[in-house]
């Protein structure tokens, strides 16, 4: 494997409707409202945005995503990603007991200088820092939920 390379897999139970997750998850450029390490998201277009995060570790990471897959009968939305990582991520909304699950796979490259600099020794670290990102995501989605 690529020591550039990193594959993510998530899964989040909420106690929502699958329908009010997915709703909440298409919303991207609501991201920042309740996810603290999406720290910005623009909309270049309809199916295109920029989007900055920046989880514990001391460095943010930019990329544009454009949507590849918007399904909500399937309850699937999937983006392809370019800029400081390359690759895609995908959210699969399915119906789980009393409420859902939100399960995000994510696959990409790392192209920033300073962490392919860091690939090896970093890269425990580096995991370390998305599980932080994805469980705050988790904690933030489930206040988001309750208010709307």
């Amino acid at each position: 494997m690529d020591r550039n390379c990193y594959r993510f897999l998530s899964r989040w139970p909420l106690p929502a409707p699958p329908a009010a997750v997915y709703t909440a998850l298409e919303r991207a450029e609501d991201y920042p409202r309740w996810w603290p390490q999406v720290r910005e998201v623009t909309r270049l277009d309809d199916a295109t945005g920029l989007v900055t995060v920046r989880s514990l570790l001391p460095y943010a990471l930019t990329f544009t995503a454009r949507e590849v897959r918007r399904d909500p009968a399937a309850g699937v939305l999937e983006i392809a990603m370019t800029g400081d990582i390359e690759g895609w991520a995908r959210w699969k909304v399915t119906a789980h007991g009393t409420g859902s699950l939100a399960r995000y796979e994510q696959v990409v490259d790392v192209t920033k200088p300073l962490l392919r600099r860091f690939a090896v020794p970093g890269r425990p670290l580096f995991r370390a820092n998305h599980r932080l990102m994805m469980r705050a995501g988790r904690r933030g989605l489930l206040r988001y939920l309750e208010a709307v």
